[in-house]
């Protein structure tokens, strides 16, 4: 089981050591996997470097429910959104639920900090990935860097 320090946080874990970032199309091959049981909560604080002018990045949170990866079955399950259908008196109603990616454009040539999250997961993940592509210039990828930040909500009575 992890500490706890200061009651409501974990230490911080580098979910993605600074590199260039793979080619547009390709995720990171292998993203570090971060042990997050009994957390609730999650936020990356991400640092881009562009590679050329329009150089964009995509990322992924995955999480998973299980403490080690299980033979037969999916252990990586992507965020997702959810829009709820249209609602009307007698009819049934349609929702939409997709996998998310999220992409991050970059302003300008020098390094941009960006914080994603809190990101819910109320002690329901076991682990959690933050996988990453460039996104932008195919021929001139950028670098990422990015922090993890695992936390509890406060007991109350």
């Amino acid at each position: 089981m992890p500490v706890v320090f200061g009651g409501s946080f974990l230490p911080e874990q580098v979910a993605r050591a600074s590199a260039v970032l793979p080619a547009v199309g390709a995720f990171d091959a292998t993203p570090t996997e971060m042990p997050c049981p009994y957390t609730d909560w999650v936020t990356f604080y991400i640092s881009y470097t562009r590679g050329a002018a329009g150089g964009d990045m995509a990322f992924r949170v995955e999480l998973s429910p299980y403490s080690v990866d299980r033979a037969g079955v999916e252990d990586w399950f992507r965020a997702s959104l959810y829009a709820a259908g249209a609602v009307a008196s007698g009819a049934d109603s349609l929702s939409n639920l997709q996998r998310n990616a999220v992409e991050y454009g970059s302003t300008g040539a020098a390094i941009e900090n960006a914080v994603y999250g809190p990101i819910a997961m109320l002690k329901t993940a076991e682990r959690a990935r933050i996988v990453c592509a460039e996104s932008g210039v195919a021929g001139t990828p950028g670098t990422a860097h990015i922090v993890a930040i695992f936390g509890f909500r406060e007991a109350t009575d």
